[in-house]
């Protein structure tokens, strides 16, 4: 095996347990509402992006609409989520997260908020745009161009696109 092969088999490997860790704290918060990473993810997406609609959703999650449903359903039904009708197109349903979800979610990103944060830390500011650019890159074109559109230039400027 070349040491290429080698460093990129540490980066999958690291990737695996990084994506594990991170994930644990919130999935203990979310086996008390008998909610899974499917819920986690829609609520926290539902927060950064209030009035969201399905059709957005399902284009950011990459899952299927009957996934999406029976989640949503459930977090509507909880009183996570809240749906409302789009003033100018009634078809469209517009969600945004009740009281109860805004502390729900903040629960959980504090969580991994504090992961990220010591990360940083231990890594110095010049690893933290490094980083950034590595994540981003390992994600697909249509997901960068979302990721551009809440970070703006600071996140695009690693010469990928």
């Amino acid at each position: 095996m070349s040491s290429r092969d080698e460093e990129l088999r540490q980066a999958i490997e690291l990737l695996f347990f990084a994506y594990r860790d991170f994930t644990g704290e919130a999935d203990a918060i979310l086996g008390d509402y008998d909610f899974g990473r499917a819920h986690h993810r829609v609520i926290y997406f539902v927060g950064r992006n209030p009035e969201i609609t399905v059709t957005q959703l399902l284009a950011i999650l990459k899952i299927t609409k009957q996934s999406l449903a029976r989640v949503l359903r459930q977090l509507l039904e909880e009183g996570f989520v809240e749906q409302k009708t789009d003033a100018v197109d009634r078809r469209r349903r517009l969600h945004v997260l009740t009281p109860k979800g805004v502390e729900l979610d903040t629960r959980l990103t504090k969580r991994q908020s504090h992961r990220i944060a010591a990360a940083y830390e231990t890594a110095g500011p010049q690893a933290i745009d490094g980083f950034r650019q590595i994540l981003r890159s390992v994600i697909n074109q249509e997901d960068r161009e979302y990721v551009d559109g809440f970070f703006g230039d600071r996140s695009s400027n690693d010469g990928t696109d």
